[in-house]
């Protein structure tokens, strides 16, 4: 598993995802009447954004597996997303793409934290973050001003990974 750049290869596999019923049921967007076309602007949009950093996460082949990124970056914080598509899942692909993604951010980026929230019907990817013992915390404990409404708020289950602190 590697991160890189992404590219407009990839814009059919990331399609796939996008029209993966189950996959995207719980997500905060509807992705079903996404198109190809959608898929590249995204892509080209990726390379353009001041704001947000998004990688492919691909094997060996450098075939596309998912999406790993940092979005909307200021203050030293920015919000996690992360999708893979089904043939990655119960690989440890997301595990590893999570991980480097967040290296990155810390070391790359000199982020104190990132965070990420999911919605508490989204069984897969809580289990997900659990089992990788990323923390659960309450939205006001994080202290940062995203874009989401009340409602949103307490529906989603929140998370924060800070920067570990270097003992010298």
């Amino acid at each position: 598993m590697k991160l890189r750049r992404l590219q407009e290869k990839d814009a059919p596999h990331m399609l796939e995802w996008m029209h993966d019923e189950e996959l995207v049921r719980h997500m905060h967007r509807d992705f079903s009447a996404m198109k190809l076309e959608n898929c590249r602007n995204f892509i080209q949009h990726s390379v353009e954004s001041g704001t947000d950093v998004h990688f492919a996460v691909a094997d060996e082949n450098d075939e596309y597996l998912g999406t790993v990124s940092l979005k909307d970056i200021r203050d030293r914080h920015a919000e996690f997303g992360i999708v893979v598509r089904r043939k990655a899942m119960g690989h440890g692909i997301a595990a590893a793409g999570m991980k480097e993604i967040l290296r990155y951010g810390f070391e790359q980026l000199s982020l104190d934290f990132v965070f990420w929230c999911v919605d508490r019907r989204n069984r897969r990817a809580l289990s997900f973050y659990d089992k990788n013992k990323y923390l659960r915390t309450e939205y006001a404990e994080i202290g940062v001003d995203a874009q989401y409404g009340n409602e949103e708020i307490s529906r989603f289950i929140w998370y924060c990974h800070r920067r570990q602190k270097t003992v010298l």
